[in-house]
């Protein structure tokens, strides 16, 4: 199953139903002026600009998923993914980022936080049912340690799903470092390679592909682009 976001409208209606059915965990706007001028301490969680493939996510899992079986988030650190499953009464779950500073995400006590590379991770084979990355494999994109990891940990029959900075034709962004590390938005014809080389992984598209485009939904660092949505299936 790949999905593209077409339409700015699509994220607002998106944050709207999750306000509607209590899960959105985004950190309040007071909360956040208050930690920039030093006020108060802890993490920014979620960003806005990521609800439609934050609820696309949530909604997965919840139709695929039972909240006992273990769900990993990669590249965590400020995610909104496990604050949104903790409260989907998800009782199982873990986040890793290299960033010492996700061990304060909220709900800390209930949800094992680790400072780890998620390439190469502390968990043992076969640990999780799905495993998500929001906008994260983008960034200092390594197919091979990326798919080798995720096949290590996930259970037969689990899931990836990971959103993606995207669009068909080829967007130049090299020399630009985001979080030290180079950055890409993938085209329709490298997201079809990833997708051949999963499959190498035991990781297969669980459902239809859809990368055709729409609106040109986010302006970011000079380009115009917008976001894709996957979920590959462990098959073996």
């Amino acid at each position: 199953m790949i999905s593209v976001l077409k339409f700015k409208s699509e994220i607002k209606s998106a944050r709207e139903e999750m306000r509607r059915s209590g899960i959105s965990s985004l950190t309040p706007r007071f909360r956040q002026f208050l930690n920039t001028v030093g006020v108060c301490g802890g993490v920014v969680v979620g960003d806005s600009t990521k609800s439609w493939d934050v609820l696309l996510t949530a909604h997965f899992l919840r139709d695929h998923l039972p909240t006992e079986i273990p769900v990993l988030d990669v590249g965590a650190y400020a995610s909104e993914i496990p604050s949104v499953l903790h409260r989907m009464k998800y009782s199982n779950l873990a986040a890793v980022d290299l960033d010492p500073r996700i061990k304060e995400m909220p709900f800390a006590e209930d949800i094992q936080y680790e400072v780890a590379d998620f390439m190469a991770s502390p968990f043992p084979d076969a640990s999780f049912g799905a495993i998500t990355a929001i906008s994260v494999i983008e960034h200092g994109f390594q197919s091979e340690r990326l798919l080798r990891e995720i096949s290590r940990l996930l259970r037969p029959g689990g899931y990836f799903i990971a959103s993606f900075d995207y669009w068909p034709e080829k967007v130049d962004t090299t020399g630009m470092d985001i979080f030290g590390m180079d950055w890409r938005i993938f085209s329709k014809t490298e997201v079809l390679d990833f997708i051949e080389e999963a499959r190498a992984y035991g990781l297969s598209p669980c459902g239809v592909i859809d990368l055709d485009a729409g609106e040109q939904v986010i302006h970011w660092g000079g380009k115009d682009y917008t976001f894709a949505w996957l979920a590959l299936r462990k098959t073996d």
